[in-house]
């Protein structure tokens, strides 16, 4: 493919941040900024049997892969256009049986390489940026993450060495590094996670606490929409984050994540952070000590609670949630973003359980003050309402369902356009509830 660059967008060098992109033309909130093809993708194995391994698609009556008997497919044209990648896997798979373990990063990282062998030009996921120029920060990775690139590349050549030739070791960091810092987590409506990609054009946006765009999906294909007005020249900046937490959480992630410091208007000025940690109102307020312990012991929890979801039980999982609750509330108010992140991971537990009841309770809890601390077009509040909707739904309550549904498709509209399946299906969803 010759380089034909993005009509409307272009590559440039951003002050003090490098490479970037930038609108050479008006946007208004809502409008397809640019779209990019996955250059390689790789489906999550929970979702095997209700997703497409090619195409991503959401459907039933999928047909499985006549010898792994793992793999399923719309049909007979996405099983032959994904044969090249799956066949990395289908004999390992049926070798390995209940032993086949690779990581989604490996798997994703052996059809890359598998990719890399077989193109001959320039790729439609690469028209202002080249996969390997995908930055890999080598040199800024701790001890630790080099200890995991390692165990990477040492479960890609037990999973794979009888399918790939692999470039050098050194050559083999370098491209785990690159994928760890520029790879993308593709979900759905709900942010429920589907799958890893890599897309090299979506890549080169540079990240403000203030995004102007926001990257959803259309299957494997990335789309980068407007949820500001952006004006000729200005930068098309989006979020590597999660932006309900305070301006030092924000700044410690994309340090320890991306290697870098965020500068933006939010971050000089910690607007919303006096309200992020909102404290309980006592007679006697809380010493300065006090706080700075509970802030800790918050973000220890957090940490734990994300190990322990591949450890623990759902009923210990949920005892979890409730011990920090109710230690953190005798200085956090409930609108304070530890105490929602633990509602918010209670729900979920409450949601797998089937425990519908305890999941609205949270839910009920969590949706105000998300609304508020989020930006105006987010994924996170938009999966907030489709939940809460359904789940009223669910307990026989269809006008608040239908409520927060509605409060959902204006933001989804906006944020994966209206021409989207996910939004004509909420729209279908709205109807039958009156």
């Amino acid at each position: 493919m010759k380089h034909e660059g993005i009509e409307g967008i272009e590559r440039f060098e951003s002050l003090g941040k490098g490479r970037g992109l930038r609108a050479t033309r008006p946007y208004r909130i809502g409008e397809l900024l640019f779209s990019c093809p996955a250059y390689s993708h790789v489906l999550s194995v929970s979702e095997r049997g209700y997703i497409c391994e090619h195409c991503f698609a959401r459907k039933e009556g999928l047909a499985k892969c006549g010898k792994c008997k793992k793999a399923f497919y719309c049909n007979v044209e996405c099983q032959r256009g994904d044969w090249a990648m799956h066949k990395l896997e289908c004999s390992a798979m049926c070798a390995f049986g209940e032993n086949w373990c690779p990581s989604e990063t490996v798997r994703l990282v052996a059809r890359i390489i598998a990719t890399l062998k077989v193109q001959k030009e320039r790729s439609a996921s690469e028209k202002l940026m080249l996969l390997k120029e995908m930055e890999a920060n080598l040199d800024k990775l701790d001890n630790e993450k080099r200890d995991m690139n390692e165990a990477d590349i040492a479960g890609l050549h037990h999973f794979y060495s009888k399918h790939l030739q692999f470039p050098d070791h050194q050559d083999l960091l370098s491209l785990f590094a690159q994928v760890n810092c520029n790879g993308f987590t593709v979900e759905d409506e709900e942010l429920s996670h589907l799958g890893s990609a890599v897309f090299p054009d979506v890549a080169l946006m540079n990240h403000s606490c203030c995004p102007n765009a926001i990257v959803t999906y259309r299957g494997t294909l990335a789309e980068v929409r407007a949820v500001q007005d952006v004006s000729q020249g200005d930068e098309i900046l989006t979020s590597y984050i999660d932006l309900l937490y305070p301006t030092e959480d924000r700044i410690e992630r994309l340090r320890d994540s991306y290697h870098f410091s965020c500068d933006c208007r939010e971050c000089k000025t910690k607007s919303k952070d006096k309200a992020k940690m909102k404290l309980r109102k006592l007679n006697e307020g809380p010493r300065t000590e006090e706080i700075r312990e509970m802030v800790r012991y918050a973000r220890i929890t957090i940490d734990d609670f994300r190990r322990a979801k591949h450890e623990k039980t759902p009923a210990e999982l949920l005892e979890m949630c409730e011990l920090s609750m109710d230690k953190m509330s005798a200085v956090f108010d409930d609108t304070n973003v530890y105490m929602l992140h633990m509602m918010y991971q209670a729900m979920g537990v409450c949601l797998f359980t089937e425990d519908y009841d305890s999941a609205l309770s949270y839910g009920e809890k969590v949706i105000k003050p998300f609304s508020q601390l989020y930006p105006a077009y987010s994924l996170n509040v938009a999966s907030m309402y489709l939940k809460l909707g359904r789940l009223y739904v669910a307990l026989g309550r269809p006008s608040a369902g239908s409520n927060a549904l509605k409060k959902a498709l204006d933001i989804m509209e906006i944020v994966h356009g209206k021409d989207h399946t996910y939004v004509q299906e909420l729209q279908k969803e709205i109807s039958r509830q009156k």
